[in-house]
C-alpha cells in the first residue's frame, strides 16, 4: 500500500494540472492528507461510494497519462542517472567541487 501511496502522490504532483479541481482536491485529500473516504464523503456532502469511485477513475486516469507521457518513468531515470554520475566521480575525482556542483545543478533541474 505504501508503495501504490508513493506511486499516486508523484503521478500526482507530475500530472495534476491535467485534472479537474473536485479530482484535485479529493486526490489531495486522500493521499497526501491521508484523509478517510468517510471524511472526504461528509466534507463534500457526498456519499463513500462517490468518493472512492472517483478516487478509482483518478488514479486510473493518472496510470494512463502516465503511459502516453512517462514523465514519471523519465524523472525516475534521470535520478538513476544521476546517482550513477555522483558514484562515478566519487571513485575516480574524489572530491572535485567543480563537478559535485554541476551534478547537484542538474539535480535542480527536475
Amino acid at each position: 500500500m505504501l508503495e501504490k501511496t508513493m506511486r499516486m502522490n508523484y503521478l500526482y504532483d507530475f500530472y495534476q494540472a491535467l485534472l479537474t479541481p473536485k479530482q484535485r482536491n479529493y486526490m489531495a485529500l486522500y493521499y497526501l492528507d491521508d484523509y478517510s473516504l468517510g471524511e472526504i464523503a461528509e466534507q463534500y456532502q457526498v456519499s463513500r461510494q462517490a468518493v472512492y469511485d472517483n478516487i478509482r477513475r483518478t488514479e486510473a486516469m493518472l496510470e494512463q497519462y502516465e503511459e502516453k507521457l512517462g514523465l514519471l518513468r523519465k524523472y525516475e531515470r534521470r535520478q538513476q542517472a544521476i546517482e550513477r554520475l555522483r558514484d562515478y566521480i566519487d571513485r575516480h575525482y574524489g572530491a572535485d567541487a567543480q563537478l559535485a556542483a554541476l551534478v547537484d545543478e542538474l539535480d535542480e533541474l527536475d
